[in-house]
């Protein structure tokens, strides 16, 4: 089924009479729209795009399944859809409530008079967990891509590089290979190592240092997701020790990602196991996330979420250790979920590797 039709038959299971889809990741899905402003509108015998003037003709290129509308101003979105309701009967209509905000639905409120609003989860989201293999056939491209620009960075590294001159390197080798990043990329060192999500700043690499690289490809719409931790020319007996910890959990979370298997179940392994070893209090995130046309997708491997594994979905396997002021450790790799297990997409080698 095409994704239209596996929409309709979640909203007829759960009884909804019509949805609408604004969260723009999931319209890329269901129609191949790849601009920036549109809704789709579905019903069970109905399935309307609507974006404005600036997307016409882009949306009658791109956009399959669903008949296109396009307005221009002082046309307003909403007047546009009441319009539609009232041309296809709408008195009840589903929306994602985790991506319309309160102004916004106190705004539909007043103007669709008539119109029952029942916010919902987006079904969307869920179908997306489980890629197409069209979708996996891109998301290999992209992996490989974060795989490439990963030796081509570390291979150039040196004492005396700033972390921001690997930063612009990072970004040049992805536009040039016809990509862009899939996130802001995470580019930093010793002491700042600790910082899961720092932002490259001026200062110069060390011998001594962890230097965390965590970078992504987005090509074609479909984004991957890669770290890695290096040493710069030397490490401690201790930053030894706890670079091979997280590579074990890891390869141990990447092991236990069975279809039938529970995300939530992983994570504990993974704490308990650094507990053992003293680390688990410098592990604060979740172990990992959907990954797919957003570098976080639908999905998570956390301590908090009820989330079973099933073949299809693909999933980042992040542990780390963070420790002040000695610095950090994380390795990331993409997964996807088969019928036999887990299948690594991201193949930079994750040995410890100690650079000049």
């Amino acid at each position: 089924m095409n994704p239209l039709e596996r929409l309709r038959a979640v909203l007829q299971s759960d009884r909804y009479p019509a949805l609408l889809v604004t969260h723009m990741p999931s319209i890329r899905w269901l129609t191949g729209f790849t601009g920036s402003s549109a809704v789709a509108l579905v019903t069970t015998e109905h399935a309307v795009f609507i974006t404005d003037s600036r997307y016409t003709l882009q949306a009658r290129e791109e956009v399959r399944d669903f008949a296109v509308r396009s307005f221009s101003s002082p046309m307003r979105m909403d007047e546009v859809l009441h319009t539609v309701f009232d041309e296809f009967g709408v008195r009840r209509l589903a929306f994602d409530r985790n991506h319309v905000t309160v102004g916004r639905y106190q705004s539909w409120q007043e103007k669709w008079q008539g119109v029952e609003l029942e916010p919902v989860d987006d079904p969307c989201e869920s179908l997306r967990m489980i890629k197409a293999p069209e979708e996996i056939a891109k998301i290999r491209e992209a992996c490989r891509l974060a795989d490439d620009c990963m030796r081509h960075v570390v291979d150039r590294l040196h004492v005396g590089k700033t972390e921001r001159a690997i930063l612009f390197e990072i970004h040049q080798f992805l536009w040039s290979h016809g990509a862009e990043a899939s996130f802001a990329p995470i580019v930093v060192a010793g002491e700042r190592s600790a910082r899961p999500h720092g932002t490259a700043s001026d200062r110069p690499l060390q011998p001594g240092d962890f230097l965390t690289l965590d970078l992504g490809a987005r090509l074609d719409g479909l984004c991957s997701d890669i770290t890695r931790t290096v040493g710069i020319r030397k490490l401690s007996d201790r930053q030894r020790e706890i670079y091979h910890r997280v590579l074990e959990v890891q390869q141990g979370a990447i092991e236990r990602l069975q279809p039938g298997a529970n995300g939530r179940d992983v994570d504990a392994w993974v704490r308990e196991t650094l507990g053992r070893h003293g680390l688990a209090e410098y592990f604060g995130h979740g172990l990992g996330h959907g990954l797919g046309l957003e570098v976080h997708d639908p999905g998570r491997l956390s301590p908090t979420v009820d989330q079973p594994i099933t073949v299809g979905q693909v999933w980042t396997v992040e542990p780390g250790v963070y420790i002040e002021p000695l610095g950090g450790v994380r390795i990331e790799d993409d997964v996807l979920v088969t019928e036999s297990g887990p299948e690594v997409l991201t193949h930079f080698p994750r040995d410890l590797l100690l650079v000049d």
